[in-house]
């Protein structure tokens, strides 16, 4: 750590008296320090200020790497949703010195007296609100880092909209400094308020239901054209393709994108490949609703296979399945690997039964019937049986 050129130093709203003796020798050794016009104003550096570029970007810093000593101002734990992360991945364990404060999260938990290892803590500066949908749900504790004033209002309007407009939230601007405002009331209350930046807000989550969180969910949760996974089918195909997290998916014949969705929120990422232009803008409408790490490419799967990036774990094939699109994936995919393929038509049906006869794996019919009305009571109506077949390389 003797050899740092870089010191990375969390500000607190009060300046340069929260600084440790350590980090404020590191920004007066400092000939260039970055930071927000905010930061650089409470630190006081005057010419040897710069600030980042619209849209953020570290190159700036790099340019000076192992050329001066630079400081780097952020809010509170650089490491904590802070530009910390941002430098850290294009440098070497060493290079940098960091200097933490206190995060915006830690002042607001300790003001509410919420336990922050019972929290939610999220930046939304530059993310949709879409990425709190997979983890609301009652009694769930939320701290989240907001862009600027009016997304505290835009928070609280979209929280009502998805029905959680009955929670308790706090709109807090200048978290931990002696200037600190707290607007306190219910989301659907908080509509329209006006907050200064730097803005966080909190809220407890009440009045909604919250995303089940299994495979198989209602096909209701997605947008579709009735090209869709059904939910029990679902269930099993995810069982078979035995998500890990940080696993990634190749979804091809995507359809509505659900399999691979429902793959991402068990914590990994997917590439989905669909012909039709609909059914790709509703796998990506049913990627942003649930804030997944998806991507669609719309085309045919076979031409596309050298186009889908990093080989895959596991591969699902809800359509358009056949030999040569079996023997594309065995020549492109070398590491293990693990096949799930469903099949209505016949003759993929036939097909599977044949590679199951040759190449071995699991080979199961999947049947069931619902209860629909028939005059005046109910009847069972089959589904069309599908024949999955789940094998491992």
């Amino acid at each position: 750590m003797a050899d740092a050129w870089l010191s990375i130093i969390g500000i607190h709203p009060s300046g340069l008296e929260a600084l440790s003796a350590a980090a404020r020798r590191d920004l007066d050794a400092a000939s260039v320090v970055f930071g927000s016009p905010r930061h650089l104003a409470l630190a006081g550096v005057g010419a040897r200020g710069q600030a980042w570029p619209v849209p953020f970007s570290a190159a700036p810093v790099l340019q000076l790497r192992h050329q001066a000593r630079v400081a780097v101002l952020v809010s509170g734990d650089p490491f904590h949703f802070g530009a910390g992360t941002s430098l850290a991945r294009h440098l070497a364990p060493g290079e940098w010195r960091n200097h933490p404060q206190p995060s915006t999260f830690s002042w607001i938990a300790g003001t509410l007296g919420w336990p922050q290892e019972q929290t939610r803590c999220l930046g939304l500066h530059a993310r949709s609100f879409e990425h709190l949908t997979p983890l609301l749900a009652p009694g769930q504790r939320f701290i989240c880092l907001l862009r600027d004033g009016a997304a505290a209002s835009e928070l609280a309007a979209w929280l009502q909209q998805q029905g959680w407009g009955e929670s308790p939230m706090w709109l807090v601007s200048q978290a931990g400094s002696d200037a600190q405002t707290v607007r306190e009331g219910r989301a659907q209350e908080l509509v329209g308020a006006r907050v200064e930046a730097p803005v966080a807000a909190a809220f407890d989550a009440r009045g909604g239901q919250g995303f089940v969180q299994v495979p198989g969910r209602s096909i209701d949760s997605f947008a579709h054209d009735g090209q869709i996974t059904k939910s029990p089918v679902r269930a099993m195909t995810l069982a078979a393709l035995a998500p890990r997290r940080g696993e990634r998916l190749w979804d091809l014949g995507a359809g509505s994108g659900s399999v691979a969705v429902e793959w991402c929120l068990a914590g990994g990422t997917a590439v989905c490949v669909e012909q039709h232009a609909a059914r790709v803008a509703n796998i990506a409408q049913n990627a942003a609703r649930h804030a997944v790490d998806l991507q669609v490419l719309q085309g045919d799967s076979l031409a596309l296979l050298p186009r889908l990036g990093p080989a895959p774990q596991a591969v699902f094939v809800g359509g358009g399945f056949d030999r040569a699109l079996f023997d594309a994936l065995c020549a492109q995919l070398q590491a293990p690997w693990r096949l799930v393929v469903n099949a209505v038509a016949l003759e993929t049906q036939a097909l599977l039964m044949a590679l199951h006869r040759t190449c071995g794996g699991q080979l199961l019919q999947l049947q069931w019937s619902e209860a629909v009305p028939l005059g005046s009571m109910q009847s069972w109506q089959a589904a069309r049986p599908v024949v999955q077949w789940v094998w491992q390389r």
